[in-house]
């Protein structure tokens, strides 16, 4: 059986992080964490550390392995929500942890890690193929920063 997960390169501050985001979405765990114990690239023996956690079903490996390239809007992960309770609680914790608010329910964390915060039924909405009603959806979507389920509903109808 192939098992299939995303992997995160950080600077630094992986545990850190790891912790934020399992604290942070529902139904998470952080899983084994292990140090390298040989040279490689980026350093000497203990200078890589690999942390492997789940968000929600998604596996995740982090690594710790000093800088490289910069996360950008080319990778995001995505936070279905069911309620604007949720995504509210969820959109808060990461604003409150050093995170900036973008436009479509994206936000960018204090790592650089962008991710999107966006009820369940939006991607539904917009793959309607009744085009009239997913167009007033995405309109609606387009002119927010935090999602609203209200008025995406609204828009839909």
């Amino acid at each position: 059986m192939v098992k299939v997960s995303s992997n995160l390169w950080f600077e630094k501050n992986v545990r850190e992080a790891v912790a934020f985001y399992v604290a942070t979405v529902p139904n998470s765990s952080m899983g084994r964490t292990t140090v390298l114990p040989a040279e490689t690239p980026s350093g000497p023996p203990g200078s890589v550390t690999i942390v492997e956690f789940k968000l929600g079903q998604q596996d995740f490996t982090a690594m710790q392995a000093g800088p490289l390239d910069p996360f950008n809007h080319a990778f995001s992960i995505s936070v279905q929500c069911e309620t604007q309770e949720e995504i509210d609680r969820i959109w808060t914790r990461f604003l409150g942890n050093g995170g900036t608010e973008e436009q479509c329910g994206w936000l960018r964390d204090r790592w650089g890690v962008c991710w999107q915060i966006v009820p369940c039924v939006l991607a539904d909405m917009i793959a309607d193929p009744d085009r009239e009603r997913a167009k007033h959806v995405t309109e609606a979507m387009l002119k927010m920063v935090k999602l609203d389920l209200a008025t995406l509903q609204a828009a839909y109808r």
